[in-house]
């Protein structure tokens, strides 16, 4: 949490002293006297922009929230009425005057969309961004560029002769991602979006804490801090001036998405438009779950307000229930954090809500330095505790709330482990992405010349096609299976 930073002098170190000692914390400048004069001034100056005393009392809250004993939750699923889907062929024409009414948000300049991009590529053996990697798509594009280009399809598909469409993309970083983000953006220039178009801000941080409660140090001159989680994309946007920015544009409707679903449909004009006519203030896109053990946390009722719930938190009873219209799972809205709000809402209501928002305990195994003896303690089984709010915590205080039921094929396959581990891994995020583009091709009447046992390496850019449409010069042709297509008119028949 960040406070104006006062100028290093002696006076204002003393007052500094003070704060951390009137809150229990007095322990971070032990080793103060070690420091030369530019460390210290850097470790002021991070002491200085972290409200100590809110900090505290998120630890002591949470930490009690988490020890009380108290009244179980009462769980249950969505209402029948509540959502909506568009896996129901009939309603093809709900979903295409849906869609419909999101071009028309985005043609008028009313449409943004926000990227969680604060991850790095730790699990996939890189340090780099997440939105750097490299799926393996004959395109050889990371997943940056590809959301790119999908929003570029978009403002196309939503201009006309009287309006130029666009679409700001507001991009959030983390600390150790966002040097690295700013330098690809503009070393790939923007990725042919105008770099005005683009904002980046940055999530908060929150300090580490041991089990005492205690401010843990990673260094003599720096406090140990961790991401405060993706719920604090709220904060972040306020401080940021991003919400004043759009403003100023004119935005009214706003699409937030997570970095590493490679199918992701940017500024989804079909979620879009379909959350705006339900008058929604904020909404989410869900898909079925695979099977009723896929552990996925899933949206539902928690004590009559909408809430996620984690795969844990439900009995396998529960887990198992069905509805008797459909027998589908009555627990089946899995949560793909792709979610819609409006600017009054973020700009409005949020700030309003925010002190009500609870923070979550993540035990974790924490570097830290040991006080006494100023050596630097690598822990083997955790050791402390980081705060963190997920983005989703906000749907308790929602008034009125829009769910649509997608197909995963289409919207969803998440990057989150090493190669080849067979799972949401690099491997099926290409295999997905190119399994989709087929689709897109024979949706249009051609024919993929495919071999058994060879995996085709078969790419429609998204300059080209945003999900299916604009194909039909495709129709009747056998086309081979391993290309790229950028361009209609050089595409490899067989």
């Amino acid at each position: 949490m960040v406070k104006g930073t006062p100028t290093f002098t002696s006076e204002n170190l003393a007052a500094l002293k003070k704060r951390y000692t009137d809150a229990g914390q007095a322990h971070v400048f032990e080793r103060f006297g070690e420091l030369n004069d530019e460390e210290a001034a850097i470790f002021f100056e991070q002491l200085s922009n972290i409200d100590i005393e809110s900090c505290n009392e998120f630890f002591a809250r949470t930490m009690d929230s988490s020890k009380q004993s108290q009244q179980p939750a009462k769980i249950e699923p969505l209402e029948s009425g509540s959502f909506d889907t568009t896996l129901d062929a009939s309603q093809n024409g709900a979903s295409d005057a849906w869609r419909a009414e999101g071009l028309r948000l985005i043609r008028e300049n009313k449409v943004a969309v926000i990227l969680l991009a604060g991850g790095q590529g730790s699990r996939l053996g890189s340090s780099a961004p997440k939105g750097l990697y490299d799926i393996g798509l004959p395109s050889g594009k990371p997943l940056f560029a590809l959301q790119a280009e999908r929003i570029r399809r978009l403002q196309q598909l939503a201009s006309d002769d009287t309006h130029n469409a666009t679409i700001p993309w507001l991009v959030m970083t983390s600390g150790p991602t966002s040097a690295a983000t700013r330098a690809a953006f503009e070393k790939a220039e923007y990725f042919g979006l105008n770099a005005d178009d683009v904002f980046f801000f940055n999530q908060g941080v929150l300090p580490c804490f041991g089990n005492d409660g205690k401010i843990l140090l990673e260094t003599v001159g720096r406090v140990a801090v961790a991401p405060d989680g993706n719920g604090g994309i709220y904060q972040a946007l306020r401080l940021s001036g991003a919400l004043d920015w759009l403003r100023s544009r004119g935005v009214e409707h706003i699409h937030s998405y997570c970095v590493d679903n490679c199918l992701v449909r940017v500024a989804d004009p079909t979620f879009i438009g379909y959350a705006a006519q339900r008058g929604a203030e904020c909404g989410a896109l869900v898909v079925p779950k695979k099977s009723w053990d896929e552990p996925v946390g899933v949206i539902c009722l928690r004590n009559r307000d909408f809430g996620v719930v984690e795969y844990s938190e439900i009995s396998a009873e529960m887990a198992q229930m069905t509805r008797p219209e459909t027998a589908e799972l009555a627990y089946n809205a899995g949560n793909i954090c792709n979610h819609y709000y409006t600017l009054d809402f973020l700009q409005h209501r949020v700030p309003e809500i925010e002190d009500k928002l609870e923070h979550h305990v993540a035990r974790k195994k924490i570097k830290h330095l040991d006080l006494e003896t100023g050596d630097l303690i690598t822990p083997t089984k955790p050791n402390g505790i980081k705060l963190e709010r997920f983005v989703f915590d906000v749907f308790p205080f929602v008034q009125r709330m829009a769910i649509l039921e997608v197909d995963r094929k289409d919207q969803f396959s998440p990057l989150k482990n090493a190669p080849g581990s067979g799972v949401d891994c690099p491997e099926t995020s290409r295999k997905d992405l190119i399994a989709q583009c087929i689709r897109f091709a024979e949706a249009a009447g051609a024919k993929i010349q495919l071999v058994d046992g060879q995996h085709p390496a078969f790419e429609i850019s998204a300059l080209v096609s945003y999900a299916g449409e604009g194909l039909e010069t495709l129709n009747g042709k056998t086309l081979a299976p391993n290309q790229l297509i950028t361009d209609l008119d050089s595409v490899v028949t067989v």
